[in-house]
């Protein structure tokens, strides 16, 4: 599937929006919150988190992969991720939030998205790039493990689900 992925723009929080919700929906056990929580966000809250320009999106491309218009693509979002700055290591940026419409999984979204969260981790100044998984989650597991990434033996239980575990995993920023 052709995609391009872009840096969220403040224009585009309903884009953000919607993806996120889907997520949610999609993957109740997979994030550290829950769809009944942000379905009721204000749109202030969405206008906010697009602002930061910390999250991606992977957006579809016409079939003939040519750019579908200006430097915005109009395709439809097929997955999401963000990278934000941890706040224990000023080197380590963590990736989190990430998501592959299922329709799009297994065509080399999800690998776009770990390229362009990469750049962005090297952008922040970070050195690692680390992420928390839930241990149930194999296909996020295998995906991370194909990408570099490496367990640390760190875990914690899921924030929207205690009964879970996240495990922790990090590798070298690429960028």
């Amino acid at each position: 599937m052709p995609t391009t992925v872009v840096r969220v723009r403040p224009d585009d929080w309903r884009d953000l929006r919607d993806v996120r919700l889907r997520a949610l929906a999609d993957a109740p056990t997979a994030f550290g919150s829950t769809l009944a929580r942000e379905v009721a966000f204000p749109d202030d809250v969405w206008r906010e988190r697009a602002a930061q320009g910390r999250t991606l999106l992977a957006r579809s491309l016409p079939d003939d992969g040519g750019p579908a218009g200006g430097d915005r693509s109009p395709g439809r979002v097929v997955g999401v991720a963000a990278v934000v700055s941890s706040p224990d290591d000023p080197g380590t940026a963590e990736l989190v939030s990430v998501w592959v419409d299922p329709g799009a999984r297994g065509t080399g979204v999800a690998a776009a998205l770990l390229r362009s969260a990469d750049a962005l981790a090297v952008e922040l100044g970070a050195r690692t790039l680390a992420l928390w998984v839930t241990t149930t989650n194999d296909r996020a597991l295998r995906l991370y493990e194909r990408a570099g990434f490496v367990r640390t033996g760190a875990t914690k239980p899921l924030p929207s689900d205690p009964r879970l575990a996240e495990l922790r995993m990090a590798r070298r920023a690429a960028g």
